[in-house]
């Protein structure tokens, strides 16, 4: 990933000055997480504190953009978290007929609240928040074509990232620590294998349907016991080539929003399908006022059971979203995911506030409850956390 934003750079570089006029624009963020337990496991800080910056560059010609999104992280306890990323760096050329774009890129894929089965195109940055919303830049070629049928996006992937986890003094980590320095690969090609992905997208009236194909390296690792140069007990994240074929789609009628998505997906063990659906339900001018509140209720479930490798193999979420429509765009969301086969449940909470036309206020955090030992958030379970962000825009 490296030489290909060296590559980028030295590219515009050439660029001549009269063109590369443009705009930055971008934010800084200084966070502070408040852990409501003490570390359950050796050597993990009690509290956290950090830095992060993410300015942006853009700039556009007649048929043709420059963007260039970087991304820096200063972690007081985690030095796994402490990590500086390209999230994008292309070029994009539309002349008309289709858009062509080259370089690292962030494409997002899907329609649920709960989870994103279908976004597999960019890696999960896991040490930002184990929600993993987060996603590392992911070297590209995408050709995409508008039509009258439809939208149809191709896509050449020749560079694999490897997903992020917290380090030893890290919170919101397994129990045994993941060793991403011993990373093993189907794959003999490794990190360079070519993995390709297709996807089609249409409106039809308030239906908005997305079928995809992607074939490559998994973004989704299983785990393998092994030791670090210590003889310490570690996980060693093994990539599987899989194959994963997935639908999303949309409906709006009134204040009924309906939503799905679902997987196919061969090559990592067994194959298996998933799915996440729901609804969510607006309530317009709540109480005669100008907010708004959602209700929103999803179903998540993995055909392998207790063998699944995401914590969401049969659960039910139910949310609160609540959007004041003020001047300072106050939004919150309040929801819970609850294990249908056990008592374990998840609480999590985000929202956000304007303070001034810069600086804006963002809250966040999780309650692992009555985790069960069978549940992939059982390590987590002394991990209950608030987190609030101070962030400057310019």
């Amino acid at each position: 990933m490296k030489k290909w934003a060296i590559l980028f750079l030295l590219i515009a570089l050439q660029i001549p000055a009269s063109v590369k006029a443009g705009e930055w624009s971008g934010y800084f963020s200084a966070e502070g997480r408040l852990f409501f337990n003490d570390a359950l496991h050796p050597g993990q800080r009690e509290q956290q504190a950090a830095f992060s910056a993410q300015p942006e560059y853009h700039h556009a010609w007649e048929e043709s953009s420059f963007t260039f999104v970087p991304f820096y992280r200063l972690d007081s306890a985690d030095a796994k978290r402490t990590h500086t990323d390209v999230r994008e760096l292309y070029f994009l050329w539309y002349p008309g007929a289709f858009d062509l774009g080259i370089g690292i890129r962030k494409i997002f894929w899907g329609v649920t609240e709960s989870q994103h089965l279908v976004d597999i195109i960019n890696q999960t940055d896991l040490v930002e928040l184990p929600d993993g919303e987060e996603k590392l830049g992911q070297p590209m070629i995408n050709f995409s074509m508008l039509r009258d049928w439809g939208i149809i996006d191709f896509f050449i992937l020749p560079y694999f990232r490897e997903r992020t986890f917290p380090g030893r003094k890290g919170r919101l980590r397994s129990a045994i620590p993941i060793d991403t320095d011993q990373a093993r690969f189907e794959s003999s090609a490794k990190k360079h294998h070519l993995d390709l992905a297709v996807r089609y997208a249409k409106t039809l009236d308030y239906v908005d349907l997305a079928l995809s194909y992607f074939r490559g390296t998994g973004r989704e690792p299983t785990f393998l016991p092994g030791t670090d140069a210590s003889g310490n007990p570690v996980l060693i994240p093994f990539y599987s080539q899989i194959g994963q074929t997935g639908v999303e789609l949309q409906w709006v009628t009134e204040e009924w929003l309906w939503k799905l998505e679902a997987i196919h997906r061969t090559g990592q063990g067994e194959s298996f399908e998933a799915w996440t659906g729901g609804f969510e339900y607006t309530f317009t001018g709540l109480l005669e006022t100008q907010m708004d509140l959602g209700a929103i209720a999803e179903w998540l479930y993995d055909t392998r059971g207790d063998k699944a490798t995401t914590p969401f193999e049969n659960d039910f979420m139910f949310g609160l979203r609540l959007a004041v429509n003020d001047m300072a765009s106050t939004e919150l969301l309040i929801g819970v995911i609850q294990d249908l086969d056990h008592a374990s449940k998840m609480l999590s909470i985000e929202g956000g506030r304007r303070l001034t036309d810069h600086w804006k206020i963002e809250i966040e955090g999780n309650l692992f409850i009555q985790q069960n030992t069978r549940t992939l958030f059982y390590d987590l379970r002394d991990d209950d956390f608030l987190q609030l962000s101070l962030l400057y825009y310019f």
